[in-house]
C-alpha cells in the first residue's frame, strides 16, 4: 500500500514527516511530493519540487522569478495533478493526503480532484471550516479542519494530524468488499419537488436490472454527472430535474454551469431528459435575495434556501437553451414534457402553479428542439407515477435499441 502526500516542504516539512511517521507506523509506505516554491525542502522528498513544476511546463526558478504566488499555486497544482494521476494509472498509488493553508489546500485538492471516485483522499486544512466548495468541487475529497494554524507540531497538530493519517491507513488498508456490477449504470437527477418521480423510476429501472445513481440537482450534482457520463461509469441518462440551468440563466446559486447536459450529447449514450424543477431559482436565505429579485413571486423552502418563480420570457429562453443542447446529441434522445407540471410546487393551488409560464417553456422546447430528438409529450404531472412510468419505458427502449440493456 501506497499514500502520497503533497504538501509543501519549504514550510511545512515538519508537519508533513510526523504524518509520514504515522502512516509508516502502520506499514504504510509513503511517497512525498513536494510542492514548495519559496525556499529549501526540509529533507529529500520523493517527487521534488522540480519535478512536480516540469509536469505543469515550467520550473521553479520561471514561478520565483514571476513572483505571483497564484500563478505558482496553479502551476503546481497542474503539476501535482499529473504526477498523481500517472502513479495511479501505474497502479502505484492507493490513497492521498494533504496538509496546509490556503495555498497547498488549492495544489493538494487540485491534484485529488484528478483521481477517480473511490480513491481516498483527505485534506487537512486550515480552510476546511469556511466554504470548502473551491476545493472539493464535485469530487470525494474528505476536508478535515486543522483547528489551529499548520505551523510546527504540537499537542493539537499531532492528534489533528494523526487522525487523518490514521483515517487514510483505515481506508487503503481495509478490505472492504464492495459490490460490483456489470449492470448498465442509469445516472438520475432530482430534487425535493421531484422526488416522487424520481424515486418510482428508480425502483422500475432496478426492477428491470439496471444499476442507479441519482445526482442531487444543487450544481454539483449535476456536474458531478457529468464528470461520471465523461469518465464512462454512466451508460445511460434520466435527467428528470434540469433545474440547475435555471440558476445558471437567472443567477440563482445552483448552477452547475454552461457545460450542463453536454456530456451525455457528446458520448452519445442514451437519454431521456424532461424539465423538472425549471419553475424555480434558488437563493440562500430570504434577506440575500438580490433586490432586483424581492417583487417576484418568492418561496421560503427552508431557512437557508429560498425559491423564485421563473417567468414566461426566462422559461422560453430555458426551452430554447435545452433544446439546442439536445438537438446537438450524437446518441438516441428524448424530451419528455410533464404537461401538468413540473415541481411540487408548480401544480394547481400550489404557490408557483403558472399555466402561462410554462406553456412558455413548452412552446419553446417545441419550437426549437431538432427533428432527431423524439418528443414525448405525457399529460401529467412530473411527479405523477404515470409520468414516471412514460420516461422509463422511454430510456429502457432506448437502451435496448443501442444494445445497452441488461
Amino acid at each position: 500500500m501506497s499514500v502520497f502526500i503533497v504538501g509543501t516542504l519549504d514550510t511545512k516539512g515538519e508537519e508533513i514527516a510526523f504524518a509520514r511517521d504515522v502512516l509508516e507506523s502502520t506499514g504504510i509506505d509513503v511517497h512525498i511530493v513536494d510542492t514548495g516554491v519559496v525556499g529549501e525542502p526540509a529533507f529529500e522528498p520523493d517527487t521534488s519540487a522540480d519535478t512536480v513544476a516540469e509536469a505543469a511546463g515550467t520550473t521553479v526558478d520561471e514561478l520565483e522569478r514571476a513572483g505571483d504566488r497564484g500563478q505558482a499555486m496553479a502551476a503546481m497544482g497542474e503539476g501535482a495533478a499529473a504526477i498523481v494521476a500517472r502513479h495511479d494509472e501505474e497502479g502505484n498509488l492507493d490513497g492521498v493526503l494533504g496538509l496546509g493553508g490556503s495555498g497547498n489546500t488549492s495544489v493538494a485538492t487540485a491534484a485529488m480532484r484528478a483521481l477517480p471516485y473511490g480513491v481516498p483522499k483527505v485534506m487537512v486544512s486550515t480552510m476546511a471550516s469556511g466554504d470548502v466548495e473551491p476545493y472539493v468541487k464535485e469530487r470525494d475529497i474528505m476536508m478535515l479542519y486543522s483547528v489551529a494554524d499548520i505551523e510546527g507540531v504540537n499537542q493539537l497538530s499531532r492528534q489533528v494530524i494523526s487522525n487523518a493519517a490514521l483515517a487514510m491507513a483505515g481506508m487503503v488498508k481495509a478490505d472492504v468488499d464492495v459490490e460490483r456490477t456489470d449492470r448498465p449504470t442509469i445516472g438520475l437527477t432530482m430534487f425535493g419537488v421531484t422526488t416522487p418521480c424520481v424515486q418510482t423510476a428508480r425502483a422500475l429501472l432496478e426492477d428491470r436490472g439496471y444499476e442507479t445513481i441519482v445526482f442531487h440537482a444543487t450544481g454539483s450534482g449535476g456536474r458531478a454527472m457529468e464528470n461520471l457520463v465523461e469518465e464512462g461509469v454512466i451508460d445511460g441518462v434520466l435527467d428528470v430535474t434540469t433545474t440547475e440551468w435555471a440558476d445558471e440563466l437567472v443567477g440563482g446559486v445552483l448552477s452547475a454551469g454552461p457545460e450542463r447536459l453536454d456530456a451525455a450529447a457528446e458520448r452519445g449514450i442514451p437519454q431521456v431528459v424532461s424539465t423538472g424543477a425549471l419553475d424555480m431559482v434558488n437563493f440562500g436565505a430570504e434577506d440575500t435575495v438580490p433586490e432586483e429579485f424581492r417583487d417576484r413571486t418568492l418561496h421560503v423552502h427552508n431557512p437557508q434556501v429560498t425559491l423564485m418563480r421563473t417567468t414566461a420570457e426566462e422559461c422560453a429562453e430555458l426551452g430554447r437553451i435545452i433544446a439546442e443542447k439536445l438537438t446537438a446529441s450524437n446518441g438516441p434522445t428524448a424530451l419528455a414534457l410533464p404537461l401538468r407540471g413540473v415541481s411540487m410546487l408548480d401544480s394547481d393551488g400550489e404557490v408557483f402553479h403558472d399555466p402561462a409560464a410554462d406553456d412558455a417553456l413548452f412552446d419553446a422546447l417545441r419550437e426549437h428542439v431538432g427533428d432527431d430528438v423524439e418528443l414525448l409529450e405525457v399529460d401529467a404531472h412530473v411527479n405523477s407515477e404515470a409520468f414516471a412510468r412514460a420516461v422509463v419505458d422511454e430510456l429502457d427502449e432506448k437502451m435496448r435499441a443501442a444494445d445497452a440493456a441488461p
